[in-house]
């Protein structure tokens, strides 16, 4: 079944095919060729045509691929469409006749179209005839036809119409070769040219076959000298042998001077029936000089010279030279004096002829001092160098060859203490055009030559330099192709007087310059908070390129503004100032001559947050500093025991002082106090408070104070008696006197160290509290007039008028602390204790307080041992 569907489906597009599909068309003219910008007619015709859609009318054109306009189409009949294209300027155009049916294009058949021009009519017919070789023609054929063109020769008779030879060839020339080139002067010369479009014949021109006759090149046969005749040399050559006979003939011989380079010519006429083998005498030549000879030679008819011969080479007789060699020399530096270098160069001066082929050099030095000491050196090079000591030595240079030798060229090498003196005051070189010009001031006008010398910076060859002799002038110049660009020279010009050589002006030059081949590699030092020093290197000589005229420093800090600074050529390093602290920078250095600038590479660097200066302020108080801190601790080390006292002194304990018993009744005596520390000892710290608040309450202050007074007064008057001088002895007998001044309820502690005054200064009432320091002078302080400050304490005391304050009272010591406890005994009566608790129940029980907080210990009321 699906078989079936394949057949029938192949079928029927078999079918639609056929009925769409036009057989075969062809189109008239198949290739046509055209002249340009004429008219195109082209027919394009059915061959078959079974159904009435397929018929001209439903032919389109198209040119190149572009619609051809239907108005330039003409319908024949049905099988055949013509169409008209003016003004065809294509040279190949593609044109194509297609089939339109159901909205589309079916190709029928194409052609290619060419157009070209007719041939012009070919020029400037010329020939050449190489008599019983071949007889040559050339033409010039005009504008290009685009087309292939035809040329054709007719060679014709001038008495006759008809054409004795012809030939054909496609290029502008054409050739009759022997045995159809026949001669004779009755001839003349047709061209035609011709191409698909048409033809195009010249006239006969007439050419007499002697006036373009060309001869075979001669051979040369021998170039020699005749011994002892100078200046002269006998050419001999020989004919060729096809010549048209009976004709004079011109040969003309060529001789260049190879030394100078300069050429003349010798014209010889001679029979060419007789004369086969010709010779010809050169004279005027020079002295042993090679010369190069060649010939040529033409029918005097002609219009044309044979080729020229073969060239042979000869030289004239010599003799001896007659100029001196052109001589310098090159003294090299030596740590030894004994042992000089000395180079000599010398070559044969160009400006006059030679004498002859040199054959070698002799070279003869002296002592000038030493005539007789003369040695000889023969050498066949330019140069030579000579080892000699420090005196001052001639030398005489001669070339020589086989007829004889050259007068001497001489020159004297000065001592090594010999100084030259400088006669050339200025000097001053410059680049002008293509020359390279050198001037310069002496101060000896009678001086009229000089030497200047000049050689690259970077050789080191004394042989390789340059030189040339200077007379009757200032001025030296020099074609720029004859130093190399980019490279500086050392130009030194020499005065010479007699054969002296003074002392040399020395200048560099630069013939072509460009800019720098590298730039200079920055390098810094240390930096500082706001500035650098950037340093760099010199171009090598051979990357400079020219004179380094000014190096700029180009820096730039990160996201900042690039700046610059531009220094001489001679320095090579620079300070670069006001940057910004703290900051990183980035600096380049640009090399500059006349050309242009070359850049470096790049240098970053970071400036400091601090420089020396602030470093420097900032380490001295410090350095003071610790030097204080250091000699306050020495200082602690010696004197510790001082310190130790000062602030922290040594409080006497009561239990052990012999100045004063306890104001209490026999049967409490020292017992007390022994009870007290022995209970101290066996009691916890913290659960019983040695001393404690002993404040009286508001309503006991009044009746307090007015005991106090009391006391004062009594107090005073004991106190006074009982001291007498200031060894501290204690008076026994007034002991109970003493006593009977303090309430038992106030005990006191009274060290032999403290005086009466200090007693009574402990009554005082403390309104505030005091520093330790305070306390401690109290402790400490001077006992120069106890009776005096004594009596101030009762007058201070005396004036209070407002009692109702409160007052705290410190037994022991004067403006210590606000709250003063008092030593409490078991022994005491009872009262008195009950008084101590009521004043403790007001106030918070004695706490230790903290750093910087003035408290008292135990252990400062043990009682003071006796003195």
């Amino acid at each position: 079944m699906f078989n079936n569907l394949v057949w029938m489906f192949v079928l029927l597009c078999s079918s639609v095919a056929d009925e769409y599909s036009i057989r075969d068309a062809n189109i008239f003219p198949s290739s046509p060729e055209i002249e340009r910008g004429s008219s195109l007619e082209l027919s394009c015709v059915l061959r078959k045509s079974d159904t009435p859609q397929r018929n001209a009318n439903h032919i389109i054109w198209k040119l190149n691929d572009t619609l051809i306009s239907p108005e330039e189409y003409k319908i024949v009949n049905e099988t055949v469409s013509n169409i008209t294209i003016h003004n065809f300027t294509y040279s190949t155009a593609y044109v194509e006749c297609l089939m339109k049916y159901l909205d589309k294009e079916l190709p029928l058949v194409h052609t290619v179209v060419k157009s070209g021009f007719r041939p012009d009519m070919p020029e400037n017919i010329s020939c050449i005839y190489f008599y019983d070789v071949n007889l040559t023609c050339t033409w010039s054929a005009g504008r290009e036809t685009s087309f292939t063109t035809n040329y054709t020769l007719y060679r014709k008779l001038m008495s006759s119409p008809y054409t004795v030879r012809s030939c054909q060839n496609t290029t502008e020339s054409c050739s009759f070769f022997y045995p159809y080139n026949d001669y004779s002067n009755d001839f003349c010369f047709q061209v035609e040219a011709k191409n698909v479009l048409g033809a195009s014949l010249t006239e006969c021109v007439s050419i007499p076959l002697q006036k373009i006759e060309k001869f075979a090149s001669p051979e040369i046969l021998s170039v020699k000298k005749i011994p002892g005749i100078k200046q002269l040399l006998m050419v001999t050559w020989k004919m060729p042998e096809k010549i048209i006979p009976l004709k004079h003939i011109i040969c003309q011989v060529q001789y260049r001077n190879l030394y100078s380079n300069f050429t003349e010519f010798v014209n010889v006429s001679l029979n060419s029936k007789k004369d086969k083998i010709v010779s010809c005498n050169l004279t005027g030549l020079w002295d042993s000089t090679d010369y190069s000879v060649a010939i040529r030679c033409m029918n005097n008819e002609s219009a044309f010279w044979s080729g020229w011969s073969g060239e042979k080479k000869e030289s004239t007789e010599e003799k001896a030279p007659s100029q001196k060699v052109d001589l310098w020399r090159v003294i090299e530096s030596s740590r030894s004096s004994r042992n000089r270098s000395v180079h000599l160069m010398w070559k044969p001066l160009k400006s006059f002829q030679p004498s002859g082929r040199i054959l070698g050099y002799k070279i003869q030095y002296f002592p000038e001092k030493k005539t007789a000491c003369k040695r000889t050196v023969n050498s066949t090079d330019e140069k030579i160098t000579l080892f000699l000591n420090e005196e001052a030595y001639i030398i005489c240079v001669t070339a020589y060859n086989s007829a004889g030798k050259s007068p001497e060229a001489i020159l004297r090498i000065p001592s090594t203490d010999e100084k030259s003196s400088q006669m050339i005051e200025t000097m001053v070189t410059s680049t002008l055009n293509e020359e390279v010009v050198v001037q310069w001031k002496t101060s000896e006008p009678e001086t009229s030559t000089y030497v200047v010398e000049w050689y690259e910076e970077l050789e080191t060859d004394p042989f390789v330099r340059s030189w040339q002799y200077v007379s009757n002038s200032t001025e030296w110049k020099n074609n720029k192709k004859n130093f190399k660009p980019f490279l500086c020279y050392n130009i030194s010009v020499y005065p010479l007087y007699g054969n002296n050589v003074a002392a040399p002006s020395y200048a560099q030059i630069y013939a072509q310059e460009k800019k720098p081949s590298e730039g200079p590699v920055a390098d810094t030092d240390i930096p500082g908070k706001n500035e650098v020093t950037i340093k760099w290197n010199e171009i090598s000589k051979a990357k400079r390129n020219g004179f380094i005229t000014n190096y700029t420093i180009f820096y730039k800090p990160e996201d900042g503004k690039e700046l610059n600074e531009t220094v001489n050529s001679d320095i090579l390093q620079y300070r670069l100032k006001s940057l910004q602290a703290n900051t990183q920078y980035t600096v380049w250095i640009m090399a500059s001559n006349k050309a242009g600038g070359t850049i470096g590479e790049p240098k970053t660097f970071k400036t400091l947050k601090l420089d020396k200066d602030d470093v420097f302020f900032i380490a001295i108080p410090v350095g003071i500093s610790v030097l204080c801190l250091i000699g306050l601790w020495i200082t602690c080390v010696l004197k510790k025991h001082a310190f130790k006292k000062v602030c922290w002194p040594d409080i006497p304990n009561p239990e052990e002082s012999l100045a004063v018993e306890w104001p209490l009744a026999s049967s409490m005596n020292n017992s007390f106090l022994k009870r007290v520390s022995s209970q101290t000892k066996s009691v916890d710290f913290e659960d019983i408070n040695v001393l404690e608040y002993c404040f009286p309450e508001e309503g006991q202050e009044e009746s307090l104070l007015i005991n106090y007074e009391n006391h004062v007064s009594e107090c005073t008057d004991i106190n006074t008696k009982g001291i007498t001088n200031r060894d501290e002895k204690i008076l026994h007998n007034e002991e109970d006197e003493a006593a009977n001044c303090f309430s038992p309820s106030m005990p006191y502690v009274i060290a032999d160290q403290f005086t009466r005054s200090q007693m009574h200064s402990a009554l005082i009432p403390v309104k505030e509290v005091q520093p330790i320091e305070m306390v401690a002078n109290d402790l400490f302080g001077s006992q120069q007039n106890p009776i005096k400050n004594e009596e101030n304490d009762i007058e201070e005391v005396l004036k209070l008028e407002d009692f109702s304050e409160k007052a705290l009272f410190n037994p022991y010591l004067k403006n210590s602390v606000k709250a003063r406890e008092f030593l409490v005994s078991e022994s005491l009566p009872e009262h008195s204790m009950d008084e101590c608790k009521s004043q403790s129940s007001v106030l918070p029980p004695f706490q230790p307080k903290v750093s910087g907080q003035s408290y008292i210990t135990l252990d400062m009321f043990r009682l003071a041992k006796a003195q």
